[in-house]
């Protein structure tokens, strides 16, 4: 049998979409079953907003520099997901340590909310880019 569909592409409004609603569904559940009212509140805000965000930007960094960087396409993906994953952890993490150094309004938890949502959105994000890429490749 002949497979007639064309290969997944890499569609960023979904990527975005995706990055958004798990971790606001998973944090949001947690809060819930926990009774944490504060983690219900930063699942919608600093969880789930860190992870769109850098998931629009991991995913528009990716689809623009593609073609200009070949080096992209040869990396393997477990090096090139775990530097994505790894810069945006410690940008995020320096963000947070600025806003709360400047700021008495954040709360302290972003200290922990931003890296690990940045991390996970760009692993999930350069992994899924790449995959697609290889896809398309074949």
């Amino acid at each position: 049998m002949i497979n007639t569909t064309a290969p997944p592409t890499f569609v960023l409004w979904r990527e975005v979409l995706f990055a958004y609603a798990a971790p606001a569904l998973c944090a949001g559940i947690g809060g819930l079953v926990t009774g944490q009212h504060d983690l219900l509140l930063a699942a919608a805000t600093s969880i789930a907003g860190t992870s769109a965000v850098v998931a629009a930007l991991v995913g528009i960094w990716l689809q623009r520099n593609r073609f200009r960087r070949g080096w992209l396409a040869r990396t393997t993906p477990v090096l090139l997901t775990a530097g994505f994953a790894i810069g945006a952890a410690a940008l995020a993490a320096l963000i947070a340590w600025l806003t709360t150094e400047s700021s008495t309004l954040v709360p302290e938890r972003i200290r922990i909310d931003f890296p690990i949502a940045a991390a996970l959105a760009a692993t999930i994000t350069t992994w899924r880019w790449r995959a697609a890429q290889r896809r398309a490749q074949q």
